[in-house]
């Protein structure tokens, strides 16, 4: 039984102040397999504490000596892959090929993306010769609490921590409870490559007690949160009354636009996309959108390829997908499959209840359905589960208008082999990010989205500028 009830705040760890125990839960077996303890509003003001008292020292390191601690923190960080990938493995139920293969390297990308942007970015600088004597400096927005969630816990872990030290904000990370084992470890790698005391804290919490007191915390600048639309709106209204900087990434509801003159294996590598990670990935392309004249081939082919991935244990080797991350998070998912069959949708693949032979842990059948409208509420609704809605369209104008009919606005994708439609449905698409005919946008991209998707972008330099704030300054002592 593993058990983590310590704290890392001040460059120590710390016992609770007045900490409750919270269980860990295998999501294979649906076995205990750990313990955490949650903090409370003291813990939180303890590492908040830390960060502001190391807030100034750290600020005014040269940058050059911020970008050497993060190139080490990613050596430590590779040289650590295999503990990384066993504890998400264990705590999110990710497959461990998976975990090994998609979810670690997610985090080695992004450091890696943050220090090719440092190469090539001045902290201070002339705005330009137009304005002579005019210098630009961008300084640090202040202590930050960073607040992560389950789904590819390093993924977004690395997308906040590696700028914020790059930027020189010290700060707290609050862990969802449900990724607590692949924090500890990353807090052990940032300690091991000599973190400065107090510039990194962590805190294992839930969000109705620490997430929403950091949120309203007067020692808190900015927010960067990355989960459910839900909590990011109260997060929002919380750090209005302050003024604090606020960075969102939230749900998302990804159109896959798939036209008659799409790539050969479109159909079948959508269908994929969704059911990897067990459909836990805010940008999957639950629905697909298929041009009239291939809809029934483009069903059969999502069809087969739901009921031939195959489900598993996430300790097993494979290329199978595992469970969904908890008790909770399957009944959602559960719900919104009857919901599906409740309002006219056609299964043609998956359905309630797991996969045959697997009786225990939260698992859930890859499915597929067809004939959807935009108004079904698994049309509208983000399932975060291995569920992919096909409704047909008959003109770009109307797949584009069905794309954009939602509330979110994260990622979207095309499939078709004409530059022309690529460049103009691209351009009309409201999405943070669009990808076309399988082509990622690749590690230091900007991420985020639009509308109820959230605020703000993640990687690379876009990422960065979250964590600084913008200074002019006239009549600068030319050299």
């Amino acid at each position: 039984m593993i058990e983590h009830r310590e704290f890392y705040v001040g460059g120590a760890w710390v016992g609770a102040a007045d900490g409750r125990d919270f269980s860990l839960i295998d999501p294979a077996t649906e076995d205990a397999c750990g313990v955490i303890s949650l903090g409370s509003v003291a813990d939180a003001d303890a590492a908040v504490a830390a960060a502001r008292a190391a807030f100034p020292a750290w600020a005014a390191r040269p940058s050059a000596e911020r970008r050497a601690l993060i190139a080490r923190i990613l050596e430590i960080y590779e040289a650590r892959a295999e503990d990384l990938a066993q504890a998400i493995s264990l705590e999110m139920g990710a497959p461990i090929d998976w975990a090994r293969r998609a979810q670690v390297p997610a985090g080695a990308n992004n450091i890696r993306a943050l220090l090719a942007a440092l190469d090539d970015f001045a902290f201070d600088h002339p705005l330009g010769p137009r304005v002579p004597g005019l210098q630009i400096l961008h300084d640090p927005v202040g202590v930050c609490a960073l607040i992560t969630p389950w789904n590819w816990p390093l993924n977004q872990v690395t997308h906040k921590v590696a700028p914020a030290l790059a930027a020189g904000c010290t700060m707290v990370l609050k862990p969802s409870e449900y990724a607590a084992l692949s924090a500890r470890v990353f807090t052990e790698i940032l300690d091991a490559a000599g973190t400065p005391p107090g510039v990194f804290n962590m805190v294992y919490g839930d969000g109705a007690g620490v997430g929403r007191h950091l949120s309203n915390h007067s020692g808190i600048d900015m927010v960067s949160f990355t989960g459910s639309t839900r909590a990011g709106r109260e997060i929002g209204r919380a750090a209005a009354d302050s003024f604090k900087r606020i960075a969102l990434e939230l749900g998302g509801k990804g159109a896959n636009l798939v036209f008659a003159d799409a790539p050969d294996g479109s159909v079948k590598s959508g269908a994929r996309q969704v059911f990897n990670n067990s459909g836990q990935s805010c940008d999957a392309p639950t629905r697909m959108l298929v041009e009239r004249s291939i809809y029934d081939e483009a069903v059969e082919i999502a069809a087969l390829t739901a009921e031939t991935t195959l489900v598993g244990p996430s300790s097993q080797s494979g290329r199978h997908v595992g469970p969904v991350v908890n008790r909770a998070q399957y009944d959602k998912v559960q719900s919104l499959i009857e919901a599906g069959l409740a309002e006219g949708a056609r299964l043609v693949a998956g359905g309630p209840g797991r996969p045959d032979g697997l009786n225990r842990g939260f698992y859930v059948r890859p499915t597929v359905f067809a004939d959807v409208t935009n108004t079904m509420t698994i049309a509208r609704e983000e399932i975060f589960g291995p569920v992919l809605s096909i409704l047909p369209f008959d003109s770009e104008d109307e797949a584009i208008a069905i794309a954009n009919d939602t509330a979110y606005g994260l990622t979207n994708y095309i499939q078709s082999a004409d530059p022309a439609r690529i460049e103009r449905i691209a351009r009309q698409l409201r999405s943070g990010g669009v990808e076309v005919n399988g082509k990622g946008t690749g590690p230091g991209a900007p991420f985020g989205g639009m509308k109820a998707s959230g605020i703000g972008r993640e990687g690379g330099l876009h990422g960065l500028m979250e964590f600084l704030e913008t200074k002019a300054v006239s009549n600068w002592p030319q050299a």
